[in-house]
């Protein structure tokens, strides 16, 4: 997926993946992680998602990293929240009291970024990567996750000949396969998501799982 890609559906507001809710298996499970007020966690592929919001409401310091400015700019608009922006290297850094952005490509994030971080989430980052070009993000974020730091990972898997993606079929078999050798892999539900999904069910897929891991990152 190119970047250019991205920036078209932003600009065009073809934006199916953000959710208008928190999404509940981050409001289910987060506590699992045991994680202190104050704690930095990392948002990687954030677009303007009110799962941020959440997390900030946890006391925790949100860190996310997103490529289109479109995105980063109605985040904090919609929110209501005053923000400055800077240049860090090649990303620029919208940043508020609760939130703060780096607005920019996560393969060329600074790993020293992230090194202070102490969970993280990833809800819409791994499934908007076709399978190409899934290990290659899949690399990049072990690289910005430090030693011990546990996350909560969210996917969806269907039959991926029946609708042509984004968001993309991730299955548990790939979970396991692929992340296995950075993090302690541990799925914590699973479940049919089909009847909440409208465009799925008129393109007549099948099912539609919608499955939680926590993962924790190996020495």
């Amino acid at each position: 997926m190119e970047p250019s890609f991205w920036h078209e559906k932003w600009q065009l507001q073809q934006i199916g993946f953000h959710q208008q809710q928190v999404n509940p298996f981050l409001v289910k499970y987060w506590s699992q992680l045991g994680l202190v007020e104050q704690t930095e966690v990392f948002v990687p592929l954030c677009g303007k998602s009110l799962d941020m919001c959440y997390l900030a409401e946890q006391r925790h310091r949100v860190l996310g990293c997103e490529l289109n400015p479109l995105a980063v700019e109605q985040f904090f608009t919609y929110n209501q929240l005053t923000y400055q922006v800077n240049n860090v290297g090649e990303h620029g850094l919208f940043s508020a009291d609760e939130v703060c952005i780096y607005q920019g490509d996560i393969f060329t994030l600074p790993h020293d970024i992230t090194k202070k971080i102490g969970g993280f989430y990833d809800r819409a980052a791994l499934i908007a990567w076709p399978e190409t070009m899934r290990q290659q993000y899949a690399n990049a974020l072990a690289k910005l996750i430090p030693a011990s730091v546990s996350g909560l990972l969210i996917t969806l898997d269907y039959p991926q000949d029946t609708l042509k993606g984004p968001p993309f079929a991730v299955s548990p078999d790939w979970v396991e396969t692929h992340l296995a050798p950075y993090f302690e892999v541990e799925l914590l539900e699973c479940v049919d998501v089909l009847a909440d999904n409208p465009r799925f069910v008129n393109k007549q897929v099948p099912w539609l799982n919608e499955a939680v891991y926590k993962l924790t990152r190996k020495s």
